[in-house]
């Protein structure tokens, strides 16, 4: 058999897999720190952006030379089903798990299959951000509203959900078409944001009328959001994680950052340790460099620890009073959201706002 038809025959017999009901996707992007052939290594499997978490994980590594880093971006729910596999099946996967998507993640911990950790430094997160020693709170990061700088005019900036709804309620709306939130069924940090939408505001419903009367677009992932409000294919975004947004307005003048001021919700990405991790010391070791003061600061830096939830003065006016704030805390609550028919009523609701091409 030559190469190419070698090549061919392979292409073939792995092609009908990629479609089987469940299969799941390969990780977006790679990327290895440390020395090469470190004689020790940690595999930390994530849905945070390796360009943002990056010089997270270098600082680590300052303080464990000899410690060599795999990390692994991936979709949040494709990361769910892979890590719930690797703990149904016993198979040896990722050291350290780290999700946006925490009510994913909360699941995991509620199926048994976490590794449990105490240290001086987990003992200090507030109860909020720490459950049952197993599951752990390692940044703050607000869901804010994003804007066009240049193209939306200052008195259309919507502080609130009710001045969107305000923006959206004339039958010649210039913002029809115009206005982008995550697909909730592809992200499970949308999922999670439009769910707690739900149980928090009388706003919910007016806004999913207004989406669909509008014609708003449900798309995928931070960065491709933000960048399309940049370019102007959208002029606002809504529900968006505000460390991405933050990140892209330092290098991109025309993106405006709101934190409705009616509430706003503040993530917390969930970190776990799986009971089947091959390195449980270094994944230790890690967790508690994030929770130490190096580690805040590296997070801070990486805008992971968001500036924008700051009360010192030079935040431009943009921090907003506790009680605006609505921490997503990590607890059992967080299951209703993952209820097969919870979650299967919700999605059909939201397929009516936005039933596709």
């Amino acid at each position: 058999m030559t190469a190419v038809r070698r090549l061919l025959y392979l292409a073939l017999a792995v092609l009908p897999a990629l479609f089987l009901p469940g299969a799941t996707r390969a990780q977006e992007m790679v990327e290895t720190y440390g020395q090469e052939g470190a004689a020790e290594s940690l595999l930390v499997r994530s849905t945070t952006d390796i360009a943002v978490f990056g010089p997270v994980v270098e600082a680590f590594l300052k303080t464990r030379p000899g410690l060599g880093v795999r990390y692994e971006q991936w979709g949040s729910n494709e990361l769910y089903r892979l890590t719930r596999a690797d703990c149904r099946n016993g198979t040896e996967g990722a050291d350290i798990v780290i999700s946006s998507a925490v009510h994913q993640m909360v699941k995991l911990v509620n199926e048994a299959c976490a590794f449990s950790h105490v240290s001086r430094l987990t003992e200090r997160l507030p109860d909020a951000l720490r459950w049952r020693d197993e599951l752990w709170g390692i940044t703050r990061e607000p869901a804010v509203i994003v804007y066009n700088r240049e193209l939306v005019p200052p008195g259309d900036i919507p502080q609130t959900r009710f001045d969107l709804l305000d923006l959206l309620r004339p039958s010649g709306t210039p913002y029809a078409g115009r206005v982008a939130t995550y697909d909730i069924e592809e992200s499970g940090l949308g999922y999670l944001f439009a769910f707690a939408d739900a149980q928090e505001a009388s706003t919910f419903g007016a806004l999913q009328e207004s989406f669909g009367r509008t014609r708003a677009v449900s798309t995928c992932c931070s960065a491709d959001i933000i960048e399309g409000v940049a370019e102007g294919q959208y002029l606002i975004a809504y529900n968006v994680l505000g460390s991405y947004a933050q990140g892209y307005e330092l290098k991109d003048e025309r993106i405006g950052i709101v934190l409705p001021s009616d509430y706003t919700l503040v993530l917390s990405r969930a970190l776990m340790i799986p009971k089947q991790a091959a390195n449980k010391e270094a994944a230790e070791q890690f967790l508690d460099f994030l929770l130490s003061s190096e580690g805040t600061l590296a997070l801070r830096n990486a805008l992971l620890i968001s500036p924008l939830l700051e009360t010192e003065e030079g935040n431009e006016g943009e921090a907003l009073s506790s009680t605006a704030l609505r921490p997503i805390g990590l607890s059992p609550a967080l299951l209703v959201a993952l209820d097969a028919l919870t979650r299967e009523t919700f999605l059909r609701r939201w397929r009516a706002t936005f039933p596709g091409p």
